[in-house]
Order: C-alpha cells, then sequence, then structure tokens
C-alpha cells in the first residue's frame, strides 16, 4: 500500500497540470539563440540607423571611377601632364571601379530591406528637408557607374534597359519635389531650400549626360533643360538665404560644396551633348571654380562640423572630384600649361580627400553597428499608435540622427 501510493500522486499531479492547460493554446517550447538573438538585434539597428546620407560614400566612389576613366583615356595631341596617367595600369581603374559596384550594391541591399522592414523611417526621410534630397544620391551613383562601365558600350540594350531603370525614379521624385515647389504645396522652395537641394539638379544633369552617350540627344536635352532650369531658380533663393532655409546644422555644413557640384556637373553634361567643351561649358566651369574659391577662403565655416567624424565629410569629396572631372575637359579643350597645371592641383586635391576619407571611414567603421549593449538588452515592446504619431515619431529620431 505504501509503496503504491506514490504513483498516483504523481500520475494525478501530472493530470492536474494537463488539464488547466487549454488545448487550443498549447504551443512547442521555442528556444532562441542567443546570437541570433544578437543578430536580429543587430541588424535592425543598423536597419534604423543606415538613411540616405550614406549614400554620399557611394556617390563619391562611382565619380571618382567615371573621372579615372576619363583621365586613362588616351586622346589625340594630348598635353606631356595628361600623357603621365596614360601609365595608370588597366588594373588599378578596374578595381576602384569593382569597389565602387560593391559599396554602392551593399548599401542599395541595406536601403531596400530597410524599406521593407522601416517603411515609416523611409516616409520620415521623405518628410525631411535634407533627407528627400539624398534619395537622389543612389539613382546617381548607379548613372555615373554605368557611364564608366568597362564592361558594355553605351550603344548596347543592356545599357540602354539599365539607364531607363535608374532614370526613372529620379524623375519620379522631380514630379513630387518641383510640383511642390511651384504649386506652394505642403513644402514651397522658400521654406525647404538648402544646399542638398542641388541634388535633384544633379540627378537631372548626370541623367543627361548619360543620355548623350548613347546618342539619344533629345532625351539628354530634356533633362538638361529640365535639371537648369530649376537650378537657376534655386540658386538665387538659396543666396537670398531667407530665413526659412537658414537653419541648417553644423554638422552638415560640408553640403555647401554642392554649390561647386552642381555647376560642375552641369558642365560635363553640356560637354557630352554638344561633343566640345565649348563657351557654355567653360562658363558653368568658372562658376565652379569661383565657388570652389569662395568656400576653400573660409575654414571657420567648417571648424565646427569637423571635431567628431560624421558621414557628412563625404560631402567634400564628390563635388571635388566632379569639378576635377571638368577641369580634365577645359585643359583637354584648351591645351595649356596652365590650364593642366590647374587640373593637377584639383585632381590632387580630389584624390587626397577621397583617400583620406577612405581610410577615416574604415577607422570609425563601427558608425554604423549598434552599442554591444543595445543589441544584448531583450526587445521592447511595440504601443500600439495610430499613424500620424508613429510618422511623427519616426521623424522625430531621422532628425536626431541628422543632428
Amino acid at each position: 500500500m505504501d509503496l503504491k501510493q506514490p504513483q498516483p500522486q504523481s500520475q494525478s499531479q501530472i493530470k492536474v497540470v494537463v488539464d488547466s492547460v487549454p488545448t487550443g493554446t498549447m504551443k512547442p517550447p521555442h528556444f532562441h539563440h542567443p546570437n541570433l538573438i544578437v543578430g536580429k538585434r543587430s541588424l535592425s539597428s543598423i536597419l534604423t540607423k543606415f538613411h540616405a546620407g550614406y549614400f554620399r560614400i557611394s556617390l563619391s566612389l562611382c565619380s571618382q571611377a567615371l573621372l579615372w576613366k576619363i583621365l586613362v583615356k588616351p586622346i589625340d595631341n594630348a598635353h606631356a601632364f595628361r600623357r603621365m596617367f596614360l601609365m595608370v595600369p588597366p588594373t588599378a581603374f578596374n578595381f576602384l571601379w569593382s569597389l565602387a559596384l560593391f559599396t554602392l550594391t551593399l548599401q542599395s541591399l541595406l536601403y531596400v530591406l530597410r524599406c521593407l522592414l522601416h517603411f515609416e523611417l523611409v516616409k520620415a526621410e521623405f518628410l525631411h528637408r535634407v533627407g528627400v534630397n539624398y534619395l537622389f544620391a543612389p539613382w546617381i551613383s548607379w548613372l555615373l557607374l554605368l557611364q564608366c562601365s568597362p564592361f558594355f558600350a553605351p550603344k548596347t540594350v543592356f545599357y540602354q534597359v539599365l539607364w531607363w531603370v535608374f532614370v526613372t525614379p529620379v524623375v519620379v521624385l522631380d514630379v513630387k519635389i518641383y510640383g511642390q515647389w511651384f504649386t506652394k504645396g505642403k513644402r514651397f522652395l522658400s521654406t525647404v531650400a538648402n544646399p542638398t537641394s542641388q541634388l535633384s539638379v544633379i540627378g537631372n544633369l548626370v541623367a543627361s549626360s548619360a543620355a548623350a552617350q548613347m546618342g539619344w540627344k533629345e532625351s539628354a536635352v530634356c533633362m538638361f533643360s529640365l535639371g537648369m532650369a530649376h537650378y537657376l531658380v534655386l540658386f538665387v533663393t538659396l543666396y537670398q538665404r531667407l530665413a526659412g532655409n537658414n537653419n541648417l546644422p553644423v554638422m552638415l555644413r560640408p553640403v555647401f560644396f554642392l554649390f561647386i557640384g552642381a555647376p560642375s556637373m552641369a558642365s560635363f553634361a553640356w560637354e557630352s551633348i554638344s561633343g566640345k567643351f565649348d563657351n557654355t561649358s567653360k562658363m558653368l566651369f568658372f562658376l565652379s571654380l569661383f565657388l570652389f574659391m569662395s568656400l576653400v577662403s573660409r575654414p571657420a565655416l567648417f571648424k565646427k562640423s569637423m571635431k567628431k567624424f560624421n558621414v557628412a565629410w563625404w560631402a567634400y569629396s564628390f563635388p571635388l572630384t566632379v569639378l576635377a572631372l571638368s577641369s580634365a575637359k577645359y585643359a583637354e579643350e584648351v591645351k595649356g600649361g596652365i590650364a593642366h597645371a590647374m587640373m593637377l592641383v584639383l585632381l590632387a586635391i580630389s584624390f587626397l580627400v577621397s583617400f583620406i576619407l577612405l581610410v577615416v571611414t574604415a577607422l570609425h567603421s563601427n558608425m554604423l553597428l549598434p552599442p554591444p549593449a543595445a543589441a544584448t538588452d531583450p526587445p521592447s515592446p511595440t504601443p500600439s499608435c495610430d499613424s500620424h504619431r508613429t510618422i511623427t515619431k519616426h521623424l522625430q529620431l531621422f532628425r536626431s540622427i541628422l543632428n
């Protein structure tokens, strides 16, 4: 009797436990590996922090690849300074192009994941007066990379299809942003204009130069006129320094160099359309050269923004590279010693700035990674709220990232 009593008690206890749990709600136990949790948290933190402004890196690398493709291309009656670049091995250009392709592909994949998993943050970028302009950056980068591709010629079907793929988002953004400018919608120009607004202009000009390479002169002139018409309005608005567009954060002051990028790219685009570096291209190049001297003569303007590394530093590289590109075309047309000496100076500045930024970025590669503590913390519950409050919260988060 005494030996048999424990068995019924243990069985009854088991029955009570089983009966207390409804069969409809029974779920198999889930075992989460710690490394898997940390990996998910790390990816989520990266996607939360990764905004379109990081495409400044690929923008700079792709423009450098286009610059060096033009420099190593043999030309007739080249100056002695220009012939020096013929000694650069093709492997160096292929490495630079591959590095730009890898960087741009990686950033594009990250941003696609951000669109899929954190669409509210992408919408907050679109509503931000600075963030919306960097939505042009990935498409500008792809168009630059397409123009210097070593694998297919401009007049191939593959090149033409890719041109349409990359230009269509630029036109869609043009219709949305430019339409608000002249119809006084939610964001009219006098209140949202800032130096990054010139990226929309640069997007049209890059598309124009790519179309000119294919021989599509009508499409090239169309995109060029669209970009230049809005550049004139934007340039005058920015020069007026109205109260609504005069509050750019200190850390974003490197984007003032985009004042150089727009006329430099316009000079290069018009050379692609006309087939020579004529007076129109020269006037645009001289304007960009004057703006460059105006900015470098005021180092105090950028002093505070250089105290701590930020991805906004990459805003220096792209405009300097495009200016060097225009100077190379100008020297090729003029064929003078002074023009080629100026070209070498601008090329050296462009290369040194890009190289230093690569080194500094490599040393601060953890800028995209979350802190260890944040990666190991348990996920916090997400409160349910209406769409307006969610967008407002993410817009404040995006502004905190920029500031």
